[in-house]
């Protein structure tokens, strides 16, 4: 059934239909086996924190069903405030035809980041650019919206163009290759395990796999 879902996705992909971008060609070579759902990467990335289990998510704005694990994930961290890490990816799929528009919403997210506003104003970017259908992508538009949600515009600005903003932006592609991420959202625990909707059996059952994944570590 997971195999059949899987294939659905990318052919959807492949149609234009998807709503969520899967990088074309990502490799799929570790299936999740029957009654495991989650995959262990090929190769395990370092965590960035040795005090708590890390936990990385890896989203896109324009992603129906990364909005749809948001308040999920939100509570999930909450519960897990005390023993889980976790840290948020925008996707970029390096050479796409959208890869400048998922730069510009990766800018947003790191700029709200680099605020300390992500958790405020992180369901309201999805709403904005999900249901009333807005487009964040350029600079205008994101800072327009940000003092909207009364972020200040001067420091917006000097936040999205940052080295730092540019730095994480670019580091952003390449850590979806190394996590071997072929589906949104993606969620990897410890630098070894992955699960996602198609992995889980859906959206709502990815919490459950995610304290799971915490207590195996």
């Amino acid at each position: 059934m997971k195999s059949l879902l899987r294939s659905a996705v990318l052919l959807t992909v492949a149609t234009g239909l998807a709503a969520c971008p899967v990088q074309a060609g990502a490799a799929t070579h570790q299936p999740a086996a029957e009654g495991h759902p989650y995959v262990q990467l090929a190769h395990p990335q370092p965590v960035r924190e040795a005090a708590r289990v890390e936990a990385v998510e890896f989203f896109s704005y324009d992603c129906v069903h990364s909005q749809q694990l948001e308040q999920p994930l939100q509570d999930w961290a909450r519960r897990h405030q005390a023993d889980v890490a976790l840290r948020r990816v925008p996707a970029v799929w390096p050479g796409s035809p959208g890869e400048q528009g998922q730069q510009g919403l990766a800018r947003l997210y790191y700029a709200l980041d680099g605020l300390g506003e992500v958790e405020r104003l992180q369901s309201a970017v999805y709403r904005s650019v999900r249901e009333s259908r807005e487009d964040l992508r350029s600079e205008e538009a994101a800072t327009a919206w940000a003092v909207r949600q009364g972020v200040d515009e001067g420091a917006f600005r000097s936040a999205y163009r940052s080295a730092g903003t540019d730095r994480q932006v670019s580091e952003a592609a390449e850590l979806l290759r190394r996590y071997e991420i072929d589906e949104l959202p993606s969620v990897v625990v410890q630098g070894r395990y992955r699960t996602s909707p198609t992995a889980a059996g859906g959206v709502r059952e990815m919490p459950a796999v995610l304290d799971r994944l915490v207590e195996q570590g």
